[in-house]
């Protein structure tokens, strides 16, 4: 029986071989890396600096807690890169940890709204942290907050929730599950319910039911973004943990904080910054962070994370993106989701696609606003209901650059929609 080698074995092994070499030279090369953890979003130091003053006012409202009392629910706003939830998380750490040495019963359970995503999954979560297991589907969400308050209230503790992100969930649900909870502790006798809810959206409030504003009795928060010197204070610090000595240099590090100061003082861009920095660094296989490796991340993470998200959508996001575009460009006044739905149309009927229906093009208004590309912000006009107020939330010239290359959405980089032009009159 003759046996037959087949060439493509052949280069398979040539593959591997490559890749093994890759790997070994990588091995190989300088380590620049002390603690590459230390640069990621989810990480909390033992030091918050320029943040003493946020962290105690956290600390004083929920102290009470100590000595099983309620407290005050607390809000908090800012922009992103300022600091908001690594703040709670440190502040709560602490907390837990007090509560262990004096015998207080406090339970924690951070909960980021974007990522649950429902108010269902939220309530699971929920019902998680008291040991209470949930099917994934199946149940009325009145059930799920049932079992989870008679389950807490056996348990006699004080449950502190954080609800990162708490605008996405308004956003894409509407105010009821926080309604729901901030009148929990209505019904509870042996434990208690205290509510921090994080938002980038300084005008979060102004979209709340007038009944959900009366039940918060909650305190406020405001986090200013970070100058540039507390920037290059949070980046040394942090830098120090993350390198080995030497590695970051003193040029590549200012950088860093000069365009994280130019972003609104984003203290998670400038660490995202000096980590891929420090990445890009590791491939060339040298052992120092340049600033010419600072200014390839700063380009690598803006154009990987918009282009990439651009070029993915399907079809109908795209067009709903672009019919966003139009409207801005055109500078009609207002951009509500009925009249993005009418461009949108339009647009559909210059390729002969059929639309989705309007309640589909507002789900995806939604999906483009959790990503970053639309911000949708839920606004009430009284008896004709709500709407969603939308506008673009990354550059016009980013979307023709992309999409002038595209095969649909290319040839209506022109096109001025009809209605639009009707509109003007």
């Amino acid at each position: 029986m003759e046996i037959i080698v087949l060439p493509m074995k052949v280069y398979g092994l040539v593959k591997i071989d490559a890749l093994d070499n890759l790997f070994d030279n990588f091995l190989k090369g300088p380590t620049i890396f002390r603690n590459h953890e230390v640069l990621h979003p989810d990480y909390v130091p033992e030091n918050l600096p320029h943040r003493d003053k946020e962290v105690q006012m956290i600390g004083k409202i929920l102290a009470p807690a100590l000595r099983g009392y309620r407290g005050s629910n607390i809000f908090i706003y800012g922009k992103t890169g300022t600091g908001k939830t690594a703040a709670v998380r440190y502040t709560l750490d602490r907390l837990i940890r007090k509560s262990r040495e004096v015998g207080a019963p406090i339970e924690t359970r951070y909960i980021n709204c974007r990522i649950a995503g429902t108010d269902y999954r939220i309530l699971s979560l929920l019902c998680e942290t008291v040991g209470v297991a949930i099917p994934f589907t199946g149940l009325a969400s009145g059930e799920v907050l049932d079992r989870f308050r008679n389950t807490l209230d056996v348990k006699k503790l004080t449950l502190i929730v954080i609800l990162d992100e708490i605008d996405a969930l308004i956003k894409m649900h509407g105010d009821i599950l926080l309604y729901k909870l901030t009148r929990i502790n209505e019904n509870l006798k042996g434990s208690r319910v205290l509510l921090i809810g994080i938002s980038n959206d300084l005008h979060f409030k102004e979209f709340l039911d007038p009944r959900v504003l009366s039940s918060l009795s909650e305190e406020e928060i405001v986090f200013h973004p970070y100058t540039a010197v507390e920037l290059a204070d949070i980046l040394s610090e942090r830098a120090e943990m993350a390198f080995i000595d030497g590695a970051m240099t003193e040029g590549a590090l200012r950088l860093c904080s000069a365009f994280a100061a130019s972003e609104h003082g984003d203290a998670r861009r400038a660490l995202d910054l000096i980590r891929v920095a420090g990445e890009l660094a590791e491939r060339d296989g040298v052992s120092k962070v340049s600033e010419e490796h600072v200014r390839h991340a700063q380009k690598k993470i803006e154009e990987d994370r918009v282009v990439e998200v651009l070029k993915t959508l399907p079809l109908h996001s795209k067009l709903v993106l672009f019919s966003v575009y139009l409207f801005m460009k055109s500078n009609v006044e207002g951009s509500i989701t009925g009249d993005v739905f009418e461009v949108y149309k339009e647009l559909c009927g210059q390729l002969a696609l059929d639309p989705l229906t309007q309640r589909r093009v507002s789900g995806l208004i939604n999906e483009l606003d959790i990503v970053g590309i639309l911000n949708a912000r839920l606004v009430n006009l009284g008896r004709y209901g709500r709407t969603k107020k939308i506008r673009l939330g990354i550059s016009n010239d980013s979307i023709k650059e992309v999409y002038s290359m595209d095969s649909w959405i290319g040839p209506l980089i022109t096109y001025t929609p009809k209605c639009l032009h009707e509109n003007k009159k």
